[in-house]
């Protein structure tokens, strides 16, 4: 699996990932229900394709956003 990631935007998705896992536990508004679940899901895959360095979705439209890849 080739990396086309780059730094931004792997810091930028650990920066949203962790609002949004605030959102799911240190808040009110999203305590229960389908939200809270909805945040913790999409900060986790935030979380995995940032360490590994591979966006599914960049690859099926060809988008790369990193400079050596």
């Amino acid at each position: 699996m080739t990396k086309n990631m780059g730094t931004f935007d792997r810091a930028a998705r650990i920066v949203v990932a962790l609002i949004l896992l605030y959102v799911a536990f240190g808040t009110s508004f999203a305590a229960t229900g389908l939200l809270h679940w909805l945040a913790i899901g999409v900060a986790a895959v935030f979380v995995l394709t940032t360490l590994v360095g591979n966006c599914p979705l960049y690859s099926l439209v060809g988008i790369k956003t990193c400079r050596d890849c």
